[in-house]
């Protein structure tokens, strides 16, 4: 798996991150959908890495993502910024839209 991060978006994980080199995490957002196969792929901001973790190859920063919700995204990705917001985005088309800057901050609850 792939995540290629544009520098408009690298810029401003960097900014939310504050001094310390950010890990993003893939997420698959399922709060507030109902089940756990109805969600949103997302980013979120994480301080470590967990043992079922993989990790995703990327030119700026430490991601990963969870083994078990791999499935739910494509193994070529894009994170963009445009507009205020982040993009998650593959080949086949947009996973998440609109990724406020706010959820990336917060951290993923797994």
């Amino acid at each position: 798996m792939k995540l290629s991060i544009t520098d408009e978006a690298a810029s401003q994980l960097k900014r939310l991150s504050g001094e310390q080199q950010p890990m993003i995490r893939l997420f698959y957002d399922t709060e507030g959908c109902g089940c756990g196969v109805n969600g949103l792929p997302t980013i979120r901001l994480d301080q470590k890495k967990r043992e079922t973790d993989k990790t995703v190859d990327n030119q700026w920063f430490s991601v990963v993502i969870d083994d078990q919700q791999a499935i739910f995204f494509k193994p070529e990705m894009k994170l963009d910024f445009l507009k205020g917001s982040f993009r998650l985005s593959s080949p086949e088309g947009i996973l998440n839209p609109i990724i406020s800057s706010k959820d990336v901050k917060e951290g993923a609850v797994l």
